[in-house]
């Protein structure tokens, strides 16, 4: 049987990378590992990674995002027109600086031969009955966000495209083109990781967005139209997520706010067939937000952190599944970590074993509650 995101069992995607794999990739930085060598430790460890996740009961699959710095830079730096730099400063997370890695235009966007494709075959290679592979990479609109993360970067981004309107449609282009392309390669469940939305709630951000002369709705609307020009055309039999974050580093966050901005347009008008969203803490507000979901569509809820070792209470995440069966019907809905364990090489501050402990709860309560 084929499984299709979401699943009532589910995970975001991102794993803890081995100490094996972490020295690797220290030492392909240094010089002392070749593309070779590396790629060789990088599959070795992926193959384990996903025993472990058909031995956990999963019935999609990912590569742990094992190839990858950073959850969204290394997949922006698969475009043509888009190159790797280091800033003199990374993004300020609440009690912690990230590293300083970025991406800046060098000519216009195309998505053409994109590096993910082969990352994406490797596990699809892995394939067993009941377990499925999984391909994320960051939402469009992160994309933009990125490209106009500070004055430099907003500067550099105008003097190449001077129209929005013609950035925004290139992005879309080359999203379009890396999602067929993954298609042809077998790929049948993506999923379009999301800060933007997640951004969008905090107060502090909303405030930078009228300080720069625009508003927070103006903002969502641009990213909304993004994210929906990658998916014309898509494929009818392919199974289209987007994940919602307020950052994930180190166990640390970037913003907090309920969805109750975003909801009227994210839930409602954005072209995907389900949303995974983070509940795990007061952060993320109510469920309230749940009734602006367009009928049709799934919300896997993150109920279970992956941010703090300690397990959850298995009844406490069962009764709050009823109260946002109170705004989306039962049927649904899903349950996963409310992020990944590691959305950067740093990785979250809890062990595999403790990580691996999260996801046979989540199992349980999936079990328990839809039988599944």
């Amino acid at each position: 049987m084929t499984a299709i995101a979401p699943t009532r069992f589910d995970i975001v995607g991102s794993f803890l990378r081995p100490d094996r794999l972490k020295a690797a990739r220290a030492a392909h930085a240094a010089g002392e590992l070749d593309d070779t060598e590396l790629k060789q430790v990088e599959d070795e460890c992926i193959a384990e990674l996903v025993q472990k996740q058909k031995d956990a009961g999963l019935p999609l699959i990912t590569d742990g995002e094992f190839r990858r710095s950073y959850w969204h830079l290394d997949f922006m730096w698969g475009f043509a027109g888009i190159e790797h730099v280091e800033l003199d400063h990374g993004y300020f997370f609440v009690g912690e600086e990230t590293t300083h890695g970025s991406a800046v235009l060098t000519g216009k966007i195309s998505g053409e031969n994109h590096p993910f494709i082969d990352h994406f075959a490797f596990v699809q290679a892995l394939e067993e009955p009941g377990h499925v592979a999984k391909q994320t990479i960051p939402a469009p609109a992160q994309l933009v966000l990125e490209l106009y993360r500070d004055a430099a970067a907003t500067e550099r981004t105008r003097s190449i495209y001077p129209n929005e309107d013609e950035l925004l449609e290139d992005i879309g282009a080359a999203y379009r083109t890396v999602i067929r392309e993954l298609y042809a390669a077998g790929c049948r469940n993506l999923q379009l990781d999301d800060c933007t939305w997640g951004a969008l709630v905090d107060e502090g951000f909303q405030a930078a967005i009228r300080a720069a002369g625009s508003t927070p709705e103006a903002e969502a609307e641009k990213y909304l139209r993004v994210n929906n020009l990658a998916l014309v055309d898509r494929p009818a039999d392919m199974a289209i997520t987007t994940h919602v974050c307020r950052g994930n580093y180190h166990s640390t966050h970037a913003s907090s706010g309920p969805y109750d901005l975003v909801a009227p347009i994210l839930f409602a008008r954005e072209n995907v067939d389900a949303f995974y969203l983070e509940f795990d803490d007061e952060r993320s507000g109510g469920f309230e937000p749940l009734a602006h979901v367009a009928p049709g569509k799934k919300v896997v809820l993150g109920l279970v952190t992956t941010k703090r070792p300690e397990l959850e209470d298995k009844q406490a995440v069962i009764k709050r599944i009823h109260e946002a069966a109170r705004y989306l019907p039962l049927e649904d809905l899903c349950l996963s970590p409310q992020c990944g364990f590691a959305s950067c090489e740093i990785g979250n501050k809890l062990t595999e074993d403790e990580q691996w402990a999260k996801i046979a709860l989540v199992r349980e309560i999936a079990q328990e509650v839809w039988g599944a």
